[in-house]
């Protein structure tokens, strides 16, 4: 999201900039989430020349671990510096080209195409009006079959600023007029602070 009047606030880079700066991520759990880590450790040795995506990434900790684990094609978004910036630090190897500061909405499927774009608290950061946009941007920027993988909250967080929630219904009803749902279910590896309350996805692209 950015500034504009067309876009909802105050879900803004500033925000999120503000938000990174003072520690007000209450969700972020501090190290790789264990369902998204299970399904990078059984990919094959050939997934390690894909393309991948993580958008709204902030400290994306999925997308350092998969760049350690030899995935160097991994590009992380993120509308706010802050993070880049941290996550920066904590891989002084990973391409600084690679870590792009831009708003997810805005992309270009003329600039980037991805083969697996990494889910991991982003959709539940922005707007839920704004849900079926990320759906169709995320169709949009990768490949035909290519996947869509990553977490969902599966509960009501109960109040009108992020994280906010949702449930396997509402998702399923979300993303299938453009994606396959080959996998929507309830976590069973989920962090400690998390059980009961995500969904594992796997979705393929439709053509």
């Amino acid at each position: 999201m950015d500034s504009n009047n067309d876009k909802p606030a105050p879900l803004n880079a500033e925000f999120w900039q503000q938000r990174y700066e003072a520690g007000q991520i209450g969700w972020d759990m501090g190290q790789v989430s264990p369902p998204i880590k299970a399904y990078i450790d059984q990919l094959p040795d050939s997934a390690k020349s894909l393309k991948i995506m993580m958008a709204g990434a902030g400290h994306a900790y999925e997308a350092g671990y998969l760049f350690e684990q030899g995935f160097k094609e991994v590009t992380v978004f993120d509308i706010a510096q802050a993070p880049l910036d941290s996550f920066a630090k904590r891989h002084p190897d990973f391409p600084k080209q690679q870590l792009i500061l831009a708003d997810f909405f805005e992309l270009s499927p003329e600039d980037y195409r991805f083969d697996l774009a990494i889910e991991q608290t982003f959709l539940c950061a922005i707007n839920p009006a704004m849900r079926p946009d990320y759906v169709k941007q995320m169709h949009s920027l990768l490949k035909p079959r290519a996947k869509l993988v990553g977490l969902l909250f599966d509960r009501d967080f109960g109040k009108p600023m992020p994280p906010f929630g949702g449930d396997e219904a509402e998702y399923r009803q979300l993303f299938a007029p453009y994606f396959d749902i080959e996998v929507m279910q309830r976590c069973h590896n989920s962090h400690p602070a998390r059980q009961g309350s995500e969904l594992f996805i796997i979705l393929r692209r439709k053509p």
